[in-house]
């Protein structure tokens, strides 16, 4: 017989309000749908209110609480004043996951400093300034769960026939360096940073580069097939919640084995 306290008690997040960057579609709102299937309230922010208006709404009519608001994560005076709206409206935000990011594919040799410089500000300064504007605060309560997305993309290196995509690569990498660095600072302030690292899931963003890759991409995936629908909710409750209290600093990969080979 499941028990459903016991559960409640390791995973729930009733009273916890969770903000999620990138969190308008794909992974990010898969994510954010999980934590607030848990129980807590949701702060989406996104750079398109197309998307924005549409995924808060979703949110909203399957009977969570969530309220969205528009910002580029890379602007600190902007993240300061959706994080104080936020706060306002929803409560204190002891969650975040920072799943904002963008990529741009061209050869290493090719890659136009313009977008490298694109990739690298969307994604690891992004990371950076939203978790520096929440830190602060979390800091002051003595408690919260920092999760960056990553990828396996900044674990190892990648064959151009399955990802050509440097300034993407870099960036996540910066950001495995960053949860690392950012564990050991915070942790004294109860605030645990951790990152989870996908491997290949059909969003709109990588969807071009698994039908492009094909057959190369699942030789390199041991459980041979890319990722599914529903398949980071557990890792991002996990790392959300009381059951990871003792894990930071960690990079946790839910990739089918790609950065065990």
């Amino acid at each position: 017989m499941i028990d459903a306290a016991f559960l409640s008690d390791l995973f729930g997040l009733d009273g916890h309000v969770a903000l999620v960057t990138g969190g308008s579609r794909g992974l990010g709102l898969e994510m954010a749908e999980a934590l607030g299937r848990a129980g807590a309230r949701l702060a989406l922010v996104a750079r398109r209110a197309q998307w924005l208006d549409p995924a808060v709404e979703s949110l909203r009519a399957a009977g969570m609480e969530a309220a969205g608001w528009t910002c580029d994560v890379a602007d600190p005076d902007g993240v300061a004043r959706v994080v104080e709206a936020a706060e306002a409206e929803l409560g204190p935000i002891s969650v975040l996951v920072n799943a904002a990011g963008r990529s741009w594919g061209a050869p290493a040799l090719e890659m136009p400093l313009e977008r490298w410089r694109e990739v690298m500000e969307a994604n690891a300064t992004g990371a950076f300034v939203v978790s520096q504007a929440v830190g602060r605060r979390m800091r002051v309560r003595g408690y919260g769960r920092i999760i960056h997305v990553t990828s396996v993309a900044g674990l190892a290196g990648s064959p151009p026939e399955v990802l050509d995509a440097v300034g993407y690569s870099a960036s996540k990498g910066a950001i495995v360096a960053l949860t690392r660095d950012l564990a050991v600072k915070w942790a004294r302030y109860g605030i645990t940073v951790n990152a989870m690292a996908p491997g290949y899931f059909p969003t709109r963003m990588s969807a071009a580069v698994i039908e492009q890759a094909g057959e190369a991409l699942t030789r390199a995936v041991p459980l041979g097939r890319v990722g599914q629908a529903g398949e980071l909710r557990a890792t991002v409750l996990f790392l959300a919640s009381r059951a990871s209290s003792y894990v930071t600093g960690q990079i946790l990969a839910v990739d089918g084995g790609m950065s065990a080979m």
